[in-house]
């Protein structure tokens, strides 16, 4: 499926440098009951694996997202949006971001956890064609909550099949 379309706000997505910790911080905390500390995308972030993006807007950090890389698969650790901007296709880019890294021979999926009481994720994720693939139980620390395992995988555009127009019709149209 194809998710190119005209977003409300274009962003501009780049690495995580230290200067946007702050901005982070003040989005995980607004977005999350149970948020990142600072030393949990420090501690994330110099795993050699770990990459951490922002997306910018008018010069302000709008979104983020943490994941890392294996061998066969992107990995979400940390994913948020702003609450002022939401809906308003910035996580939308995020995400195409990361489906643009994909490819058939190497990382061919994208896998998150959601918490189940996350509906918002949960609808945002599955709008973006990620399929809910299973069910870890009692996987926080801080609740009793089970989580979803979602995933996206890629697959080859599908190329649009040509209309064939013969002469007749395209000279009388």
């Amino acid at each position: 499926m194809n998710h190119e379309m005209e977003f409300d706000i274009n962003v501009h997505i780049r690495w995580m440098i230290r200067r946007d910790m702050a901005e982070v911080l003040d989005i995980e905390q607004a977005s999350f009951e149970f948020p990142w500390l600072e030393e949990d995308f420090l501690r994330c972030l110099r795993q050699r694996n770990c990459i951490g993006m922002v997306a910018e807007y008018d010069e302000r950090v709008v979104g983020f997202m943490v994941y890392e890389l294996h061998k066969e698969q992107l990995h979400v650790l940390n994913f948020s949006v702003r609450p002022d901007v939401r809906r308003r296709g910035v996580g939308q880019q995020m995400v195409n971001k990361l489906i643009g890294k994909l490819s058939r021979r190497g990382r061919n999926r994208i896998g998150l956890e959601i918490r189940e009481t996350n509906l918002a994720a949960q609808m945002f994720f599955k709008n973006l064609d990620f399929r809910a693939i299973s069910v870890l139980r009692d996987y926080y620390d801080d609740t009793v909550e089970d989580a979803y395992v979602m995933q996206y995988r890629f697959e080859e555009e599908a190329v649009e099949p040509v209309e064939m127009v013969n002469r007749i019709t395209r000279m009388a149209g």
